[in-house]
């Protein structure tokens, strides 16, 4: 399966940064995230799979297209055709508000995986904690925040203060930041895009070691399926503060809202994909550029049985007769 859909899924979030980059800095955050759920969907139909949206725009009534349970793929054209049954998670346009207004770190994102292979779950917020591969086991999501963030710096073999931490800044962030600063570390506060900050923790190099805070539960599982790729670790835990959430939640399956899931338990698959494409300059990825001769993208897909982390840099070429190719 990885061998087969990973360029297919790179083709279907190129499309989607390439067209919301279009958007960008136009001040229309539901025209971006249009724009890049139209195109997103119009090239994920051509891609040779049975497909399903697990994750998604929302349930049918709210969204009128890539909402969950969706079916995608060629299979939908050739009923009678044999293609893998895969599992889909989206989200045509991570950071909308950064698109809408040229900020970084806007980026189309895809992760794929088996039948099963990724949670379910529902459009809830998540108390999340990550880190790298070097500091797996050694957080816990329950602990003091001054406990983590020590456990975190004997791993890297420095000191707290040492440490940069990324908080998105809500306000109900504000003793989770106190906390922080109380016992040393950095802080990186982001307006939006902690998918792409929760992959950056799991790289070397970025300066990032740790992401926490709640956010979305998509974005969670998106998270988790990049961190099975990189041997990173998510913690996370829904987040209940409505009677409707239990229903929620008990529709799409889950049985005990008070788990803590793991990376594994987020994204239990065993052949899974992530794809993601710059939309707007970023820390890890470039944005789109559009020169005289094409379009320039900058991706980043992830494989977990290939063990695969793929940088690429494309050209798409405009179709004219004295096209020229540029280096750099």
């Amino acid at each position: 399966m990885e061998t087969r859909l990973s360029l297919e899924f790179l083709r279907v979030v190129e499309q989607a940064a390439i067209e919301t980059a279009r958007t960008m800095g136009q001040g229309d955050r539901h025209q971006a995230d249009h724009v890049a759920v139209e195109s997103m969907r119009k090239v994920m139909d051509t891609v040779p799979m049975d497909g399903t949206i697990v994750i998604g725009e929302g349930e049918r009534d709210e969204a009128p297209m890539l909402f969950i349970g969706e079916k995608v793929g060629a299979a939908q054209r050739e009923p009678n055709a044999k293609y893998p049954a895969v599992d889909i998670a989206v989200d045509p346009l991570e950071g909308t508000n950064l698109c809408a207004t040229g900020a970084p770190n806007a980026i189309a994102v895809l992760a794929a995986s088996e039948k099963g292979g990724l949670l379910h779950a529902p459009d809830l917020y998540m108390e999340k904690i990550i880190v790298g591969p070097s500091c797996k086991g050694a957080v816990e999501l329950d602990a003091p925040v001054a406990d983590n963030l020590k456990a975190i710096a004997r791993r890297l073999d420095r000191a707290v203060e040492d440490l940069v931490v990324i908080v998105l800044e809500r306000p109900r962030h504000e003793k989770l930041i106190d906390e922080i600063r109380a016992a040393g570390a950095r802080i990186r506060l982001i307006g939006d895009g902690d998918l792409s900050a929760g992959i950056s923790a799991s790289v070397l190099g970025t300066g990032v070691h740790a992401v926490m805070g709640t956010g979305g539960a998509p974005e969670g599982v998106l998270a988790a399926a990049a961190l099975r790729c990189l041997n990173g670790q998510i913690l996370a835990r829904l987040v209940v503060s409505k009677p409707e959430h239990l229903e929620r939640m008990e529709k799409m399956g889950i049985k005990d809202p008070k788990r803590i899931y793991d990376t594994a338990d987020l994204a239990p698959g065993k052949n899974i994909i992530f794809a993601c494409t710059g939309v707007t300059e970023g820390s890890m990825l470039r944005g789109v550029r559009f020169f005289g001769e094409g379009i320039r993208t900058h991706s980043l897909v992830l494989t977990l049985e290939q063990r695969q982390v793929r940088f690429i840099d494309t050209v798409h070429l405009y179709k004219k007769p004295d096209v020229k190719v540029r280096f750099a």
